[in-house]
């Protein structure tokens, strides 16, 4: 599984948020790109601690060892339109230009921080480990990025 913690899988990464623009369009759901690329960036925020994200509700087979294990490792791809945390739901005037600066250098701090980090409990899975943070991130972000056809 690739993980953002991964040099080569986070640099692919950015080069291809790199050719995302302001001017993309979703395949499916509500973000602009704008609103997408803060959003991608919220989650990493709130494992470094530097954004509060309260903890979700009703997420009781999500921590399970095979909840998790589906959501963060299974080859099978997400479902279009699974629920957010309101906190990593980003205005609809979100600018472009500030949303990608921010989340590359978040992507990179995140990335380059590796097991040297303290990271915060998930509002979904709780407690998880480094790995499933790397690989959570990965995908997460790929998801976005095949919604914007990248």
């Amino acid at each position: 599984m690739k993980s953002i913690f991964d040099d080569a899988s986070r640099h692919d990464l950015v080069a291809r948020l790199g050719r995302m623009s302001a001017g993309s369009h979703p395949q499916w759901g509500k973000f602009s790109p704008g609103q997408m690329l803060r959003h991608l960036a919220s989650p990493m925020k709130g494992a470094m601690g530097e954004m509060a994200v309260k903890d979700k509700e009703g997420t009781a087979l999500l921590r399970t060892w095979l909840g998790r294990w589906f959501a963060i490792y299974s080859p099978i791809p997400w479902p279009k339109g699974l629920p957010t945390a309101p906190e990593f739901i980003p205005p609809a005037d979100t600018d472009f230009d500030s949303a990608r600066a921010e989340l590359l250098d978040v992507v990179n701090r995140f990335g380059r921080g590796g097991r040297a980090m303290t990271l915060k409990p998930h509002p979904a899975f709780g407690v998880i480990s480094h790995d499933d943070w790397g690989c959570l991130q990965w995908r997460h972000i790929d998801h976005h990025l095949r919604q914007f056809g990248l």
